[in-house]
């Protein structure tokens, strides 16, 4: 599992961000928490998902690349929503792909 580098955080995650980290780097995923991945190809850009998905190995934990970290299925919909006015006002459209990778350093 990798991890942007300007991770983004639900307010009440701020606290247990790098204890949650932590976990999701060791293969303990937390209940409740939800991660936001950013998608490699196709035409959605963004998906998150509850950490139990990745207790039952539905998903492979290693090939995802997490841009944000949410406490409850609520706090991931308003942390996608802040991600993507984020990328507008810094861009002027919604390529949230295109946006992350060049902060990462990986432009595509």
């Amino acid at each position: 599992m990798r991890f942007y580098k300007y991770l983004y955080v639900s307010d009440s995650m701020v606290k247990r961000k790098k204890k949650t980290v932590k976990h999701l780097r060791s293969g303990k995923y937390p209940i409740g928490t939800y991660i936001i991945v950013l998608i490699e190809e196709g035409p959605n850009q963004l998906e998150f998902y509850n950490t139990a998905l990745l207790k039952q190995k539905l998903l492979d934990d290693r090939r995802q690349f997490v841009v944000g970290l949410a406490s409850g299925y609520d706090d991931a919909v308003y942390l996608v929503e802040e991600i993507v006015r984020d990328v507008f006002e810094n861009t002027g459209d919604a390529d949230i792909r295109a946006y992350i990778m060049k902060q990462e350093g990986r432009e595509k």
